[in-house]
């Protein structure tokens, strides 16, 4: 498989899964401000943080406000993390590689960039952003539906889901980052409540939820959530689990010894009784999980995109 196309196969997971995991974050971080007091102090710019794109926002902006931060991460084409630069990527990758990819998938791209370009001040604006997210996430786990029941698992298959589970790992630490930080920005008499709150939000994001109470069968509370999504090996958005799919994807592919080296150094970082019952001590271990899996993927670009 030439170098190039598998780059544009795995940019194109990447890409899908940012689309979605972008929307699923805006959506649930409405709700989840609605839920809680007014009084809480929690700002919109959380939900840049949790992005990964505050760093940019902030040498761009000084307002912090709704409006401003969901047109950065929806609309803006000059933050490469927003949901309308990153479709913009997804059409471009799949357009160069059509023939790797499902042919319907194309014409499903398409109308998906349609729709987003006609419907995206939808989003926008509060009042009709549940309808326009909702259909974003349902449209991706579509397309990604109709790749799982119809790609041949070939090369460029693996290529993909190595690709879509970086990505979802990447994405989850930064939500579980996220559910973290506001958990540590209450007051002792807020904790109890507003931490139910905010967790439940950071596992609804993820659709964990009901996989939650199956596997823990225990009251909702910070420690326990945050586990579930670091650890647990059977659910497809648990970190652990992302990364055991590259493992095999990696597996199938030749060559990489060192990427998979690099996954199985994580994996064992996950195992190692990670301290989730306090935010404050959780928060650096993030960082540095998600430090990790960048270097992962930095393995997987030197290794097949950009040979020496």
């Amino acid at each position: 498989m030439l170098s190039r196309v598998a780059e544009r196969v795995y940019w194109f997971a990447r890409y899908m899964e940012r689309v979605e995991s972008i929307a699923r974050l805006i959506q649930v971080y409405t709700s989840l401000l609605s839920d809680l007091p007014r009084d809480t102090g929690i700002s919109w710019h959380n939900l840049v943080i949790a992005s990964g794109s505050h760093r940019e926002f902030e040498r761009r902006f000084s307002s912090r406000d709704e409006r401003r931060v969901i047109r950065f991460l929806l609309e803006d084409m000059s933050n490469p993390g927003s949901l309308n630069y990153s479709l913009k990527m997804v059409r471009e990758n799949i357009r160069t590689s059509r023939d790797t990819l499902p042919p319907e998938s194309w014409e499903l791209i398409n109308e998906f960039q349609i729709y987003v370009s006609e419907n995206i001040q939808q989003g926008i604006n509060r009042r009709n952003r549940h309808d326009f997210l909702d259909e974003i996430i349902r449209t991706c786990q579509g397309i990604n539906g109709l790749i799982a029941d119809t790609m041949r698992r070939d090369s460029a298959w693996h290529f993909f889901r190595l690709g879509r589970n970086i990505e979802r790992a990447d994405m989850g630490l930064r939500t579980i980052e996220a559910g973290a930080s506001m958990s540590a920005e209450f007051s002792e008499q807020e904790q109890l409540p507003s931490i139910e709150v905010v967790w439940s939000s950071v596992l609804n994001s993820l659709d964990a939820m009901t996989p939650f109470r199956r596997t823990m069968r225990v009251a909702l509370n910070a420690e326990d959530a945050a586990r579930f999504l670091i650890e647990d090996r059977l659910f497809p958005r648990s970190v652990a689990c992302c990364l055991e799919q590259m493992q095999a994807s990696l597996d199938s592919l030749s060559g990489g010894s060192d990427v998979a080296e690099a996954v199985e150094v994580v994996l064992k970082r996950l195992g190692n009784n990670i301290e989730a019952d306090d935010p404050q001590r959780l928060l650096p271990v993030l960082d540095s999980l998600e430090k990790q899996v960048s270097g992962v993927h930095l393995k997987i670009q030197d290794h097949w995109f950009q040979p020496s």
